[in-house]
C-alpha cells in the first residue's frame, strides 16, 4: 500500500468518526464516555495523519 493510499484511509476513517461523533454530541441518548472514546480516536488519527505527512516532507 503507498503512503498516500494510506492517508487517504486515514483521513476516510477521520472523516467518519466526525460524524459519528456529531451524531452521538446530538443525540440525547449518548454516553459521555462513548463521546470521550469517538474524540480520542479522532484525535489519534489526526495525529498519525499529521506525523505521516511530515515525513513525507523530510
Amino acid at each position: 500500500m503507498s503512503l498516500q493510499t494510506h492517508l487517504s484511509q486515514l483521513a476516510a476513517k477521520h472523516d467518519a468518526l466526525e460524524r459519528e461523533l456529531h451524531d452521538a454530541m446530538q443525540s440525547p441518548s449518548s454516553d459521555d464516555l462513548r463521546i470521550a472514546e469517538l474524540k480520542r480516536k479522532k484525535l489519534h488519527l489526526k495525529d498519525e495523519i499529521e506525523r505521516l505527512r511530515e515525513e513525507t516532507l523530510h
